[in-house]
This record gives C-alpha cells, sequence and structure tokens, in this order.
C-alpha cells in the first residue's frame, strides 16, 4: 500500500512538470507554461543598485554637505558611531585620508543599516568630482580611495568679441574656463588685455564628464583666432611623448617671454615717454606698462631668470627683479606681497608675487617695465624668436594632424562673420 502511495505521488508530479506548475511566491502565484513566462518572471525581479562600488539595496542611504565647523565625529555620532570606533576610524585612516581635510562645501554620503538601530556601515566623502574616499565599517574597517571613469568629449566653439573672451564665451553657453586655457595656449603671441572688439575666434577643444556631468575643460586642441586682423592658429601636438602647440608654420607658440605678468586682467597705461601721473599730477614718463587687475591677482615671471631684488621702496612700493640673461631684465611693482627671494632660480611662469597697491600707486595694478641691453624698452614691441620648431623626424605627423584640425575649424561657423 505504501509503495502505491508513492507511485501516485510521482505521477502526480509528473503530470504538474508535463501539464505546467504554479509557483507561489510571497502569497502570488505564476503559472508557468512556457519559457516566455520564465523570462517574464526574471524582469520582474529587480536588478540591484550600486553606488561607489557598493551594493545600497539593503542600506538606508543619506546624503549630506559639509557644513561649517562640521567634523567626521560630528556626522558620524549622528549615525550611532560611538567615539571608540570614530577615534580607531581616524587611526586607521592614517597615510590614506586626513580625516581633517574635510572641506566645508563638499558632498559625503552615510550607507546605515536597514533596521531599528540605523547604524552607519559605510562613510564616502567626495573630495572632488573625481575622487571618493569610503569609510567601510563593516565586518572589518577598511579605508580606501577611488576614482570614478572620465570620459573625454571633443566641442567646438566660436565667437566674436564684443567685450571680453569671457562674456563671448558666457554668451556662447561655454564655460569662461575656457577662456583660460587659450589665454595659456596664446600667452607668447597674443596680448589678451589688448584683444578688441571684432576680434574673433574659433577653437576644438576637450570637456571631461563623470556620470554624464561635465567637470571642466580639457585640452584645447587647435584654434584660430583673428586679432587686429591677422589669424594666429594653434595646433597641440605631442612628440617625444611632450605635448605643446605650434603655429601653422610648425614654429612653437612658446617665446622667450610671456606677453603679459598677469592670466587676465586689464592693461590701463602703455610704455610711453609722457604720461601725466595720477598721483604727482605733473607730464613724465611712464617706461613701463600697467596692468590692473584684484588685489592678490598672481603675477608670473614673463620668463626664466634668476632673481636680483626683492624689496621694497617708497616709489615702487613692493617689487621683484629678475635678470634672464646678459640682454633682458624684468622688474615687477606694487605688490601687495612678494613671493621671490633674491639669488632664486625661476621659471616662466612661477608666481613672484601678487597685486596690490604699495608705493606710489591709486589702486592695485601691476607695473611691469622690461630692459634690453640696459634700457627700458616697450616689451610689447620686442619680437621674440620661438622656442624649438617641430622636429624633422615628427614633420610629416604634424602636417597630417594640422590638415585634420584645419578641416574641422573650417566646418566651424563664426555667428555674424559667416
Amino acid at each position: 500500500m505504501k509503495m502505491g502511495k508513492k507511485i501516485a505521488a510521482v505521477v502526480f508530479v509528473l503530470i504538474l512538470l508535463i501539464g505546467g506548475c504554479r509557483i507561489y511566491f510571497n502569497d502570488y502565484y505564476y503559472d508557468l507554461e512556457t519559457e516566455e513566462d520564465l523570462i517574464s518572471l526574471e524582469d520582474t525581479i529587480p536588478e540591484p543598485t550600486f553606488e561607489y562600488g557598493i551594493q545600497t539595496d539593503s542600506f538606508t542611504v543619506h546624503k549630506g554637505v559639509i557644513q561649517p565647523n562640521e567634523f567626521l565625529a560630528n556626522i558620524l555620532l549622528k549615525y550611532k558611531i560611538p567615539y571608540p570606533e570614530i577615534d580607531k576610524l581616524v587611526k586607521e585612516s592614517e597615510g590614506v585620508f586626513n580625516v581633517k581635510s574635510l572641506h566645508v562645501g563638499k558632498n559625503y554620503t552615510v550607507m546605515c543599516s536597514n533596521d531599528s538601530l540605523g547604524k552607519a556601515q559605510c562613510f564616502i566623502y567626495e573630495p572632488n568630482a573625481v575622487e571618493y574616499v569610503v569609510f567601510d565599517m563593516r565586518d572589518s574597517l577598511r579605508i580606501y580611495k577611488e576614482r570614478r571613469e572620465i570620459t573625454t568629449e571633443i566641442h567646438t566653439t566660436s565667437g566674436v568679441i564684443t567685450s571680453s573672451l569671457y562674456k563671448t564665451l558666457q554668451d556662447a553657453k561655454v564655460s569662461p574656463v575656457l577662456a583660460i586655457e587659450m589665454a595659456n595656449v596664446y600667452a607668447w603671441s597674443i596680448d589678451f588685455y589688448r584683444i578688441q572688439e571684432n576680434d574673433w575666434f574659433k577653437v576644438i577643444y576637450e570637456e571631461k564628464f563623470v556620470d554624464g556631468k561635465s567637470i571642466g575643460i580639457g585640452k584645447v586642441l587647435a584654434a584660430e583666432f583673428n586679432h587686429s586682423g591677422k589669424n594666429y592658429n594653434a595646433y597641440y601636438f605631442e612628440q617625444d611623448n611632450v605635448g605643446d602647440y605650434f603655429d601653422s608654420k610648425a614654429n612653437s607658440l612658446r617665446r622667450a617671454f610671456l606677453k603679459s605678468p598677469l592670466e587676465f586682467g586689464r592693461l590701463t597705461s602703455g610704455f610711453t615717454m609722457k604720461r601725466f601721473h595720477p598721483v604727482q599730477k605733473r607730464n613724465k614718463p611712464h617706461l613701463g606698462t600697467d596692468y590692473a587687475a584684484p588685489k592678490g591677482t598672481p603675477i608670473l615671471a614673463t620668463g626664466n631668470g634668476v632673481v636680483i631684488a626683492s624689496a621694497h621702496s617708497v616709489y615702487n612700493g613692493n617689487y621683484v627683479k629678475i635678470k634672464h640673461n646678459s640682454t633682458y631684465t624684468t622688474q615687477y611693482l606694487h605688490m601687495s606681497k612678494r613671493a621671490a627671494k633674491v639669488g632664486q632660480s625661476i621659471k616662466q611662469g612661477d608666481v613672484i608675487g601678487y597685486v596690490g597697491s604699495t608705493g606710489l600707486a591709486t589702486g592695485p595694478h601691476v607695473c611691469y617695465r622690461f630692459w634690453k641691453n640696459g634700457q627700458q624698452v616697450n616689451h610689447l614691441n620686442e619680437d621674440f624668436p620661438p622656442s624649438e620648431p617641430i622636429k624633422p623626424a615628427y614633420k610629416a605627423p604634424f602636417e597630417l594632424k594640422k590638415a585634420e584640425f584645419d578641416k574641422q575649424l573650417q566646418k566651424v561657423k563664426v555667428k555674424g562673420l559667416d
């Protein structure tokens, strides 16, 4: 009799398998007749979600921004992490991340246990848009840094100068940071304090993204800038694994001297043998070029050299003087603060001080003076030779790359010109 019951049970199971079966989940059932039904059932199971490489489904996630006078302890205490555990976390983080480096305005995330206690299991701090630091307090404490994947897109833009390059880029809905990148590219050939209305430009540039959100401007790849009716072309090219910018004749855009000691500012007074002095109220020579900018703006050395003076005087205020070679010397006046010492070797672009109004000055600016063979001259009239051009071995690849960039630039239309 028992054997008969077993046989009957087996037959019943076979009937279910052949004729279809009914599966129960949480008081609901599904009739599975075909393979399509099985696939449909799989679609009802939610995909796990991840953030910072951690599966978040089993956590309660809290987002926040570091507030003034808010520290790691303030945050973790709110999420049931006691002082002894916080102290251990601080000690374990040494060599990975300094917990005193949490900055106001930066994002953080706390992942808490999904129960009545709600204790923090992971704390993630984002020092910038790319990096994040994970404090994993689950089974064993683990602290590590990670980086999000950065994608780079190539974009183009153009414009006609109406008031400033910044304003033109803003009107084109492009980050004004591109203006700084372009100023760096043309630092040796165009004085951006003298660009004029109706100057125009085209530019091919990189923009970087994380999770589909722009995090900033990358390299300028190629540009055409028309200044005072003359075209200045720039092409990014790498030779011997070193990238730089070259003109249409394969010459380097770099020169022995930058056109200006400031990245951005406003030329307020040029080199002249007769100028009405705003303080002394009389006509006298002005053997330098004044660039106005907010107090504290970094002042850059326009060329390589050695500091021969770093001092203060009644008329010049705080100033730095650099000897570049047997021919050229430069001087930077009216600094709020000096950042270079006598005897110090300086590289082109190094910060040697900050804009101020010390000495005989009516407002914050830097007076830039330039000596050639011991005589003060107008640096804007000097024509300095370029640095090393494209090497012969790279000439053909450069010409191919240049032709590719030129083709792209031709497709860029300048509104108001084309």
